[in-house]
Parts: structure tokens; C-alpha cells; sequence
């Protein structure tokens, strides 16, 4: 990462906060722990493409997001994802480069951004739901020795086109973080046991999470993609 003469990501958020405080009627839980010091990642649900955008706007320490490579397809777009110091990632085979990238911003005491779906997970797929997820983000805890803060996001489906941006019309987003971070099993000595365990401890926060977000603000879950 360069130094810039422009933040760009503090500009971007700034104008999207002006949209988003305009047009969406926000509800959170403990929106403080987002707002800890020193490096974690950040774990969110993903029923849009957009929640990396709407997280960064709602938590105000930076957030390193990984971004699938398909992001980084044309100049402009590509040009926009590093801007804002974004990480690439391939999604299938091996994205050595990517954690370790995820690895340094870490040890840097940054905020790295996950989704641990691995792409858009709705329904069944999603793991507020019980559905497995991918290790990656177990993997780079435990190498980084950091914890992770899982993050439910219900609404965003709803915000992936304009009509719900028009000033004042109130689109609804919920947001929940974790009561408490989930940390590397550091007391198992085989790794691959450890981040499954790991795994297993975060499907359940996510679990707890959409149970606690619904009751708290009477979503019914047929309400949730």
C-alpha cells in the first residue's frame, strides 16, 4: 500500500454515509464491537453483493475487504478495489497470495473483511442458517493469531437496486455483531482439527446471531432470503 495524497476509501464512505443516513432505516446490535482496537477480522454474512460496501460505511475504523478477482476484471473497477485497499482473491484453488496479503494487514493491527460464504449464500446455503462454510477465514486467524467477529446483515437483498436509495424512502437493514470474538484453538496441536473446531464454534455465533436480530426486531425468517 502506497502512500496517497487522497484517502480514498475515507471518500467513499463519507459520501456513501450521506445516501445511507438519508435513505435506510438502521437498526443494530452492539454496534460497538466493531469499533475495537487492534487487528481482527471482520466475518459477514452475504445475501447481496453489497455488504462490504454497507460495512464499511456503518463501521468507522478501515476495513481490508477480500474481494473476489472477478472485481478486478476492467481498469476502472480494478483501479477503485485498490483504491481502497482491497484484497483479491480467486475463489477456486489455492489463494496463497491472498492470505498472506490478509496475513500482513493483520500483523499490521488492520481490519481484515471476510465473507466466509464465499460469495452471495441465501436460504439453506447461508450459514445464519447452519450451513458450513469455507476455513479460509480460520486459517488466516490462527496464522495471524487473531480473533474473529462474526457479523449477521438481514436487508441488503432488498438494497442492491436504486428505488430503495431515494432520499427518505427508509429501506430497512439490521445488523448484529457477535456478543463475543471467537478466537484460534490454539490448544489443539493438529491445525486441521483446530479450524474445523474453530468453524464449528463460529456456525454457531452466526446461528445464535440471526436468532437474537429476529427476536430483537420481529424479523420472521420467511422475511429472510
Amino acid at each position: 500500500m502506497r502512500p496517497r495524497w487522497i484517502n480514498w476509501y475515507r471518500l467513499s464512505t463519507g459520501v456513501g454515509r450521506f445516501a445511507f443516513w438519508n435513505s435506510v432505516n438502521f437498526r443494530c446490535i452492539r454496534r460497538e464491537a466493531a469499533e475495537r482496537e487492534g487487528p481482527y477480522i471482520l466475518a459477514c454474512t452475504h445475501l447481496s453483493h453489497i455488504e462490504p460496501f454497507l460495512m464499511s460505511i456503518i463501521v468507522r475504523r478501515q476495513i481490508d475487504w477480500m474481494a473476489r478477482i472477478e472485481f478486478y476484471t476492467y481498469g476502472i473497477f480494478r483501479w477503485m478495489m485498490l483504491a481502497v485497499d482491497s484484497i483479491p482473491v480467486r475463489r477456486h484453488g489455492v489463494a496463497a497470495n491472498a492470505i498472506r496479503t490478509a496475513i500482513e494487514r493483520l500483523q499490521q493491527g488492520r481490519c481484515v473483511g471476510i465473507c466466509p460464504e464465499g460469495g452471495v449464500a441465501q436460504g439453506k446455503d447461508s450459514v445464519m442458517r447452519g450451513a458450513p462454510m469455507r476455513k479460509g477465514v480460520c486459517l488466516i486467524a490462527a496464522r495471524a493469531n487473531v480473533p474473529v467477529l462474526p457479523c449477521i446483515v438481514l436487508g441488503t437483498d432488498k438494497l442492491n437496486r436504486v428505488r430503495p436509495w431515494i432520499p427518505f424512502r427508509k429501506a430497512n437493514l439490521w445488523v448484529a455483531f457477535g456478543s463475543r470474538l471467537v478466537y484460534p484453538r490454539t490448544d489443539e496441536p493438529n491445525r486441521r482439527k483446530a479450524r474445523e473446531l474453530m468453524a464449528q464454534e463460529l456456525s454457531r455465533e452466526y446461528q445464535s446471531l440471526f436468532t437474537e436480530l429476529c427476536a430483537a426486531y420481529g424479523i420472521s425468517d420467511s422475511d429472510v432470503p
